[in-house]
């Protein structure tokens, strides 16, 4: 990959549009050599393990969110990333269970906003848990069956609601963020050096077997000091963090079910995407049910609620074939409010052009927040409706 980088760099191209393309390519499928795997630990010169705040997160205060304590979490740090941290699965036995079924059943509710209220009548996106779960619990039929509204959700928005068309958010599109997430939040940010982290925006990103995330930069937030703080779970992803400019060759990484990205300092407005899902490997879980519904561990409190076996069922007919990333960030900083006046609002869901489906790449270079395209839809459309989400 490195020579690769080199030749695009001396023709003048865009490095960053052609290692994407590289590694979302299906026939001849790419070489995944170069690709750096952190949770086989400092196996590249380019990884190295990093110190992080062994008394931010105690076994006490780390099982309210099905976080083991940050003085066992495995950190690293990249060359020519400073900012940038990976956190390899911090979490207890059992506990991705709460958090994938929270991504599928909870946060698409009501008063939140997804992708499918852009389309669909209110009354079709009230519950789409509800409307999908006995379908999902059912065992596969022989033939291709039709999508469940779940299995369309591509992504849903909380706390200040991102605005799609305008690419900002505004002090009169919000609803309450969840306490949870926010905890969560709030402890692995604590963890990293970030004491006082206020969750106050969310992104849900929801990718399919051929989905992939273009191309971005996310400076929509108005506090850039704050960290930018990814979770991902179920299927793995290849993913890309490159430069200040698309001409600056990425790195490659996989990202596996469990594993946790901050982007801070000067890695907070580096470009990055998503190209590929791929398969989680044989015998890594893609989300760790802890071999059963999940319970908060006997000698704690927890704020995670047990996940119930019929709901276990549907989150893993869900899981095996998709990758559910939550993105969480402070947009405000510290005692600050919106400029006044305020930015016009255009609310998300007039303009906001579902995820497309094609076999062409798409990238937008400098969106901020986009979401997951999916790998069949018409390239016709495809020019008529541009899509904006982050990783």
């Amino acid at each position: 990959m490195a020579k690769m980088a080199t030749s695009m760099l001396e023709s003048g191209e865009d490095a960053f549009k052609k290692i994407f393309k590289f590694y979302k390519r299906r026939n001849p499928p790419p070489d995944y050599s170069e690709v750096i795997d952190f949770s086989k630990g400092t196996q590249s010169d380019k990884v190295f393990p990093l110190k992080l705040d062994s008394a931010a997160v105690s076994a006490v205060d780390g099982s309210m969110v099905g976080l083991r304590p940050s003085v066992e979490w495995s950190a690293y740090s990249l060359q020519g990333f400073p900012g940038f941290i990976f956190i390899s699965d911090p979490f207890l036995g059992g506990a991705q269970s709460f958090w994938v079924r929270q991504a599928l059943k909870s946060y698409p509710q009501k008063p939140n906003v997804c992708n499918l209220d852009l389309h669909m009548d209110p009354s079709h996106t009230q519950d789409l848990w509800a409307q999908s779960a006995d379908s999902l619990r059912a065992p596969p039929a022989g033939k291709r069956e039709p999508k469940t509204v779940l299995e369309r959700l591509r992504w849903v928005t909380l706390g200040y609601h991102y605005n799609w068309e305008t690419k900002t958010y505004s002090a009169h599109h919000v609803t309450p963020f969840p306490a949870e997430l926010h905890l969560l939040a709030n402890q692995v940010a604590s963890a990293c050096g970030f004491p006082g982290f206020n969750a106050q925006a969310g992104i849900l990103n929801y990718y399919r077997s051929d989905s992939s995330l273009g191309i971005h930069v996310d400076q929509s937030e108005l506090d850039h000091s704050r960290p930018l703080l990814s979770f991902s779970f179920g299927q793995s992803a290849i993913f890309l963090l490159g430069g200040l400019q698309r001409q600056d060759p990425p790195t490659a990484m996989f990202v596996h079910s469990g594993d946790v990205m901050v982007m801070s300092g000067p890695s907070r407005l580096l470009y990055h995407a998503v190209p590929r899902i791929i398969a989680a490997a044989p015998g890594r879980p893609t989300a760790d049910s802890g071999g059963g519904p999940l319970g908060p561990p006997p000698e704690y409190s927890s704020a995670l609620e047990p996940v119930s076996e019929q709901d276990w069922t549907v989150c893993c007919r869900y899981l095996s074939g998709s990758r559910i990333n939550m993105t969480v960030r402070q947009v405000l900083g510290p005692g600050k409010n919106f400029p006044e006046p305020p930015t016009e609002e255009v609310h998300p869901d007039q303009d906001y052009n579902p995820p497309q489906e094609s076999p062409t790449e798409q990238v937008h270079p400098d969106q901020d927040h986009q979401s997951p395209q999916d790998g069949a839809s018409s390239n016709k459309k495809r020019k008529q409706e541009p899509s904006a989400c982050l990783d």
